[in-house]
């Protein structure tokens, strides 16, 4: 029995030491040395010839990133503490074009400074380096973290993103880049720097309404995973996505980049879209998130950003505070790796009426404390030299010191330490709150495998991006964000060859001509489409309105009446008066449409909606090919005079019965 016991001990104790026996990374380097221990590969990323614990993968993440925490200079822990944007050759974000070469996948080398608020125009207190060329960015301010505004091929975003990574592993410790950007899937109509990158290579999804719009969790999380490989394949490890904000205030100009008005819709998608991000850890497939904006960003006064002066308040009760936070407490539970606070400044509440980037309360109190949140605070662009919305009479050491104190790890918008180092160095910020957000930026590029493994194939970027299969899942989606609101005596789906007159009406800034007669290039089966209204048994428009870009605002009061935002509606009304019509409208803000349709209109038959999608999906729907099934993601007025009388902080269904000319939740399916 003595003998067979220390057998089984022993048969046990060797399964485990199998099960516990590390298993050896891809390492992929340019510069570092290869080391080989014990029959295991390293990267010497130090290039002093032996193992360092934070080179060796088989420790946990925690050991790493305090060894090289240990052995940083001052001046790189500074640069680990900023992100700001990068440019590749060509790529002229934030500028005027200085020549019509096209974007290559090499550096760009030059420094765009500024010394006014690109919002506002007003002075800054110190000129901002937002962008340093690339080299002196890395090897001179130690920076490695990074924004990519430019819009090119996955081929050169993957090449820029080797050249990248191999110039931060030939600079010092070899720390490696971690580059982020905004969303690249959707359909907007708002594509600007610091919004959403618009009409990409990447495959092509509804528009952050739309998803919500599907009521589909699982395609949502499918979604999720798509844009993750095709994300990873180019080198892209980090979104400053996706927006928790509910969009209660019907009037502010990012509506379109949030899940709508309900939380627990909000919640819900959110929730699948960090777990398709990240998975259910950071890892070497994972690109990490950065939700925003805490703790939520929606309740604006009038409907006006708070990158502008006269849109810093956020009107909130203590009770819609709370139901704001429902969808960032499902982001932290998915495991979200980072959360970037707003610019807003508290009205109403407990906390003191400063911008949350500055706001202890907010950030320390209920972020850290009550939320349990572990990751990465990262301030929004700016909010010390341009919007330090309730700390204004503070120097800029005075703000690095307030907004430490607050819990920011990450600042995001300029490229140059120098004050943060003054602000150490003056003892306005303690060595303590630097290390500690230093070590949660190294965690995170740890647990992401950067420090193995941080390049791409380019190739294989070229086959992954895009690719026929991942746009095959978007179609559907495209179609499943479409809601049908009304269908007067049962004209959808339309009968068998009716003739159909299809026009869009998309008012582009610039552009004189807003209306557009659609026609497929291949006839469809179902429908017979003609060139004039004369020729039509039904008319179907199109109408998308354009309020004016975020950052064109200028404090004027804003509106959702259709007249107000680009669209003739007397020219619609007369498109429509003659033939049943079927009107299609595009939601970015939950438009008021009075002036065209109301429930007593007797020629527009049917009404959908849409939140970025495609004539051809629009067409299946209206053809019975796809039966509808998306539902509002929040209620639209029934008039001007209800926007301009709600309460900002709540969504429309509390807003009283009379005040919805369609509910949140309602579709019709045939």
């Amino acid at each position: 029995m003595k003998t067979l016991l220390t057998t089984t001990a022993f048969l046990a104790l060797a399964a485990f030491s199998i099960a516990q026996k590390p298993v050896q990374p891809e390492l992929k380097a340019t510069s570092a040395p290869i080391l080989t221990l014990q029959g295991y590969q390293f990267k010497d990323l130090n290039k002093n010839g032996k193992l360092d614990k934070y080179e060796d993968w088989r420790l946990p993440v925690e050991i790493r990133a305090k060894d090289l925490l240990s052995k940083m200079s001052v001046e790189q822990k500074a640069g680990m503490m900023l992100i700001s944007t990068t440019r590749l050759e060509n790529d002229w974000s934030f500028e005027k074009p200085k020549t019509t070469a096209p974007v290559t996948g090499r550096f760009n080398e030059t420094d765009l400074v500024m010394k006014e608020n690109m919002f506002t125009r007003l002075p800054m207190p110190v000129a901002q380096l937002f962008a340093a060329g690339t080299t002196r960015g890395v090897t001179k301010l130690h920076l490695r973290n990074f924004i990519l505004r430019v819009n090119t091929a996955p081929e050169i975003l993957a090449e820029w993103s080797n050249h990248l990574q191999a110039l931060c592993e030939s600079d010092g410790l070899g720390i490696p880049a971690i580059v982020t950007s905004n969303p690249r899937n959707h359909i907007t109509r708002d594509a600007s720097i610091g919004l959403s990158v618009g009409k990409t290579a990447f495959s092509t999804w509804p528009g952050e309404l739309g998803l919500a719009a599907m009521r589909d969790p699982k395609l949502v999380r499918e979604f999720a995973d798509i844009a993750r490989r095709e994300w990873t394949a180019v080198g892209l490890r980090k979104g400053y996505m996706y927006m928790a904000d509910l969009a209660t205030e019907p009037r502010w100009q990012r509506v379109e980049g949030t899940f709508g008005e309900n939380p627990g819709l909000a919640a819900e998608t959110m929730r699948e879209i960090v777990l398709g991000f990240q998975g259910e850890k950071l890892s070497q497939g994972s690109v990490a998130l950065t939700v925003k904006h805490f703790p939520g960003g929606g309740a604006t006064e009038g409907g006006q950003d708070p990158h502008f002066p006269w849109g810093k308040r956020a009107i909130l009760s203590e009770r819609t505070l709370r139901d704001n936070l429902i969808p960032f407490k499902a982001a932290i539970d998915a495991g979200v790796s980072a959360i970037m606070p707003y610019y807003s400044l508290p009205v109403g509440t407990k906390y003191e009426e400063v911008a949350y980037a500055y706001n202890k309360g907010i950030l320390q109190d209920l972020l850290r404390k009550e939320l349990g949140f572990k990751g990465i605070i990262n301030s929004d662009t700016g909010p010390i030299d341009m919007m330090p919305w309730g700390v204004e009479d503070l120097n800029v050491t005075e703000r690095y010191k307030k907004s430490q104190e607050a819990g920011i790890n990450l600042y995001s918008g300029s490229g140059d330490p120098t004050e943060l180092l003054k602000a150490i160095a003056a003892g306005a910020v303690k060595m303590k709150t630097v290390n500690e957000s230093v070590y949660l930026l190294l965690k995170e590029k740890f647990e992401l495998g950067l420090f193995e493994n941080p390049y791409v194939d380019v190739q294989k970027a070229k086959e992954t991006v895009g690719n026929p299969g991942f746009q095959e899942r978007a179609e559907l989606a495209l179609r499943k964000s479409i809601v049908l609101l009304r269908n007067h005596d049962k004209l959808l789906p339309l009968k068998e060859k009716t003739k159909v007159y299809f026009e869009t009406y998309f008012p582009q800034k610039g552009k004189a001509q807003a209306s557009q007669v659609y026609l497929p290039a291949v006839q469809h089966p179902v429908i017979e489409f003609v060139q004039t209204p004369g020729e039509a048994e039904v008319v179907l428009v199109w109408v998308a309105p354009g309020a004016k870009s975020l950052f064109d605002s200028k404090g004027e009061p804003l509106h959702l009446s259709l007249s107000k935002n680009g669209i003739n509606t007397c020219y619609i009304n007369c498109l429509t008066a003659g033939k049943p019509a079927v009107l299609v409208m595009n939601y970015t803000n939950p438009w008021v449409i009075d002036e065209i349709y109301n429930e007593n209109t007797k020629n527009i038959k049917a009404v959908l909606a849409t939140f970025g999608t495609t004539p051809e999906a629009i067409i299946d729907v209206i053809s019975g090919t796809f039966n509808p099934s998306g539902k509002m993601p929040f209620s639209t007025p029934r008039t001007e005079e209800a926007v301009q009388n709600n309460r900002p902080d709540v969504p429309g269904y509390e807003e009283g019965p009379e005040y919805a000319l369609f509910n949140f939740g309602e579709g019709l399916s045939y």
